[in-house]
């Protein structure tokens, strides 16, 4: 079983949706990627800063969880990172209402000495070059890396996000980023630019219309499952993340074939996040339900049929 490195915010969320809204709670990439990846019992590590503010009972349930936060940095201080969000009737757009990077704007990550060996990467959305600086603090070339961005990066910091990008082995844009980046309307042909830009792998999300994974000249498909209560997207694509780079990281199969398993436990994952306000239905998840809704998605999308 492989170590698994996860780099990304762990923040403040204040969140309203048609449903309700919340006070601060607890949020933030590296939170979300970390509660997904812990369902398959493997050495991850969280790598993240946020400041005096941040309750200890958070990092505790972080450490419940099995995630390493020795490579979180707390600076006494400072204010932890903070974003507040509205989402519309659709659930599928949201204006951003505030963002207060405080400890976040002089991040620089620490990979603890345990961990410069994994063999999986997993870089949450942060700036290319945060990112790239991760990479470099490793003692082998990991096996995997997955990388997490965004359209903001691609407005800000293109050419620096271009030379994180040569260096991974998995994207995960959505499809509006995938075709900012290469300019490209159909999604075919814009994985194939990024393909050929260093990742080997490219998995484009589509929100509740699913994911798509492609390499070379292999296309997966995976359906998000439709659910009766969407309550808050926050974390939903970082919860994706974390089911399939964990997944990766427990089974050790970097085959097509295996990460198409990866994308459907992803989606899975990401399907119980929704359900409640931030990283509340993610605390205590069972692997029974897991299971049960893989079991779902398969009903989903197998069906067998004669050619007349």
């Amino acid at each position: 079983m492989s170590k698994l490195v996860i780099v990304g915010t762990v923040a403040f969320d204040a969140i309203e949706t048609p449903f309700g809204k919340t006070d601060k709670i607890l949020g933030g990439a590296a939170t979300f990627i970390g509660l997904a990846a812990s369902q398959f019992n493997i050495n991850s590590a969280a790598v993240s800063v946020v400041g005096g503010d941040f309750p200890k009972k958070y990092l505790d349930f972080l450490e419940d969880k099995n995630i390493d936060i020795s490579g979180i940095e707390i600076v006494k201080d400072g204010k932890t990172f903070f974003w507040s969000g509205l989402y519309h009737n659709d659930m599928n757009s949201r204006d951003t209402l505030v963002t207060e990077l405080n400890v976040l704007a002089d991040f620089k990550p620490i990979v603890p000495e345990d961990y410069k060996n994994a063999k999986v990467v997993m870089l949450g959305n942060l700036h290319p070059l945060t990112q790239l600086s991760v990479l470099e603090q490793m003692n082998e070339k990991p096996k995997l890396v997955v990388l997490d961005t965004m359209n903001f990066w691609m407005d800000n910091a293109l050419e620096d996000l271009y030379k994180v990008i040569k260096k991974i082995d998995v994207i995960t844009i959505n499809d509006e980023e995938a075709r900012q980046l290469t300019g490209e309307y159909s999604l075919v042909v814009a994985a194939r630019k990024i393909h050929n830009m260093g990742p080997k792998y490219v998995v484009i999300k589509k929100g509740e219309h699913g994911a798509l994974l492609f390499n070379d000249d292999n296309v997966f498909y995976a359906p998000a499952l439709p659910l009766e209560e969407v309550f808050d997207p926050t974390g939903a694509g970082d919860t994706f993340a974390g089911g399939f780079a964990g997944y990766l990281a427990k089974t050790e199969d970097l085959s097509f074939e295996n990460m198409k398993n990866a994308v459907i436990y992803g989606s899975t994952l990401a399907s119980f996040c929704v359900e409640k306000f931030g990283t509340e239905r993610m605390e205590n998840l069972k692997s029974d339900e897991v299971h049960k809704r893989l079991q779902q998605f398969k009903a989903l999308t197998q069906f067998e049929i004669e050619l007349t």
